[in-house]
């Protein structure tokens, strides 16, 4: 009697009825140094991502063996830090490669659903002044509420014809514009800018302008880099300095706004996916934005968890350094003042 073939489990198929899967296997039963190894983090890491994501991950299927939360956390996991759907990764877990995509999608969304949870600016006061004073305390630069600046993750071409993710190297990219806090935790991440987009003009559109051009403006700054324009809640580094207040001013710029640069490569260091040593991310511009977005919800979960060594820089990403830009300049009269005052307060 013929059987449908669409009905069948595809792990089924490959593995027979009485292969170990990972539904029967406890996180107790491997040691920590083998979770690292393998999926990246420790098991109480892995047992709290269960713990928040399982309700999501328990959704209704029709499929025959609907694949448990903690397997399906441990396949996305390995793919973020790896970069790839490997065989062997497959088999330690029991499924097959086409499941681990179908456990890397699932988790991917559950992970975005909650980024606002876990990615966002503090909203009261005393919050936001510790903020400024944690920064202020790395190199004496005060008012700031964040470090901003943009980076390119490698996507495969969406078509032949598509140019708009095409940038400055010719290679297909999103845009992603994030900023943290001073120890490297995101307070914003929009991670969906084609590549052909400029900094200045991803900053431009974003919602991060929106936030600060009526919310948190009152309160501070971001400090970012010379491919962004000053702005009166932007501060910008001097193009030419002259004056020792004006080298103090930038000095101190640098020095504060090189946190963003050390979490990109934390970030990347930590989600091999995004590092492009694997290759570009195999996926839609949506869908790779998702992921990318995903893997800064967990970098903020694993600060949370003490999970924060910085890392060394790595090989293979994807980063366009300050002097492939044209240095932007101001015509914010007002920004200009902002920015003088500061300097006379502070720096002279």
């Amino acid at each position: 009697m013929a059987v449908p073939i669409a009905v069948l489990d595809c792990d089924l198929l490959l593995y027979g009825r009485g292969h170990r899967t990972l539904d029967r296997f406890k996180l107790e039963d491997v040691t920590d140094e083998y979770l690292v190894s393998t999926y990246g983090f420790p098991r109480q890491f892995i047992c709290y991502l269960v713990d928040l994501l399982g309700a999501t991950l328990s959704r209704p299927t029709q499929r025959s063996r609907a694949i448990s939360p903690e397997t399906q956390i441990l396949a996305a996991l390995g793919f973020y830090t790896s970069g790839s759907f490997q065989t062997r990764m497959g088999d330690a877990i029991g499924i097959s490669q086409a499941s681990m995509s179908r456990c890397v999608a699932n988790v991917t969304e559950a992970l975005v659903e909650r980024a606002s949870q876990f990615i966002h600016f503090p909203k009261d006061e005393a919050a936001l002044q510790t903020l400024k004073d944690d920064f202020y305390g790395l190199a004496g630069m005060p008012g700031v509420l964040g470090v901003v600046d943009c980076t390119h993750v490698a996507i495969k071409a969406p078509n032949a014809e598509d140019l708009s993710y095409v940038n400055r190297k010719g290679l297909h990219s999103l845009n992603c514009l994030m900023v943290c806090d001073s120890r490297g935790v995101l307070l914003s991440a929009e991670t969906h800018w084609p590549g052909s987009l400029p900094d200045c003009t991803v900053l431009e559109q974003a919602a991060l302008t929106s936030q600060f051009e009526t919310e948190l403006h009152k309160d501070g700054w971001l400090l970012g880099d010379s491919s962004f324009l000053l702005r009166t809640w932007l501060m910008t580094p001097l193009h030419i300095p002259e004056t020792p207040a004006e080298y103090r001013y930038n000095m101190a710029h640098s020095a504060t706004h090189n946190i963003i640069e050390r979490t990109f490569r934390t970030i990347r260091s930590r989600f091999r996916c995004l590092d492009g040593s694997k290759g570009t991310l195999q996926y839609s511009p949506e869908k790779s934005s998702h992921i990318i977005l995903a893997c800064c919800v967990l970098h903020n979960i694993s600060l949370q968890h003490g999970l924060d060594v910085w890392s060394a820089p790595t090989a293979g990403h994807l980063e366009q350094s300050e002097e492939e830009y044209e240095q932007m300049e101001s015509v914010d009269s007002e920004a200009c003042r902002v920015r003088q005052e500061l300097l006379l307060t502070h720096f002279s």
